[in-house]
């Protein structure tokens, strides 16, 4: 978004949400504007344009926080506000510095799926009505057929079933299937017993990657729930939308 804005605009935007401190708005704003302008150079000029950061400096309670994290939703930049305190050089007690670069990596894979979310909502909600259909309305045998003619009598059926599958599905759109019940299956998410690892050498993080390495040891186990048809077309709709996002490709994008 921040290329479309100019420094004013920026501003603008900031006084919406922060009163007072003019002057600090309108430093940020330029440091911001300018940070798109550095990412329009060729590659072997951009690392000789200086600065490159922005340090805030001021009593608690005069804004600062408030500044960078608006700066960064304009900038759609992840951002997390750490206590200098709980962070040592080597990590020895408290956390590493290495793990605010890993929690940023954490909320910009967040935020890269949440757009790619949005870019297949469209594509997974109508896969999401399909499969609702289907429980709706189950295709008849002969759809299952392969290779061989079918009867007359086959293709009637066959004609009526698509016709009476688009009546429930202006129904569905009408709302007329809100109060039915479907059964369907969601994956059951088993609760993996918590491993702490205390080390001097900044893997705190390693219980959640040692969880992670142990439910991927046993094969996905699911469950079967009854809900209403709303409820169970946005079940459905997240599910597609997960196996539309490609996450080796927001992993990248994101870090």
């Amino acid at each position: 978004m921040v290329e479309c804005f100019t420094p004013k605009e920026i501003v603008e935007a900031l006084d919406r949400y922060i009163i007072g401190q003019e002057e600090a708005k309108k430093a940020v704003a330029i440091a911001l504007r300018n940070r798109w302008r550095r990412q329009q150079l060729p590659l072997h000029l951009k690392e000789e344009v200086l600065p490159k950061n922005i340090i805030m400096m001021g009593p608690t309670g005069v804004g600062k926080t408030e500044i960078a994290r608006r700066l960064a939703r304009l900038a759609r930049a992840p951002f997390i506000k750490v206590e200098a305190s709980k962070f040592t050089e080597v990590g020895y007690v408290g956390r590493d510095v290495e793990s605010i670069i890993r929690d940023l990596t954490k909320l910009a894979v967040q935020m890269v799926k949440g757009e790619a979310a949005e870019r297949v909502k469209e594509r997974a909600r109508s896969n999401a009505e399909e499969r609702l259909l289907d429980l709706l309305i189950p295709p008849p045998p002969i759809e299952k057929r392969r290779g061989h003619p079918l009867t007359t009598q086959e293709e009637e059926a066959r004609e009526q079933y698509k016709r009476t599958r688009e009546k429930f599905r202006d129904m569905l759109h009408q709302g007329k299937l809100d109060d039915r019940t479907v059964e369907i299956e969601t994956e059951e998410k088993s609760a993996m017993p918590a491993v702490e690892i205390i080390s001097s050498s900044g893997l705190e993080d390693m219980d959640i990657n040692f969880k992670d390495f142990l439910g991927n040891l046993f094969p996905k186990r699911y469950k079967k729930r009854r809900v209403k048809v709303p409820e169970a077309l946005d079940i459905f709709t997240e599910e597609e939308a997960q196996r539309l996002i490609d996450m080796d490709q927001v992993v990248r994008e994101a870090i």
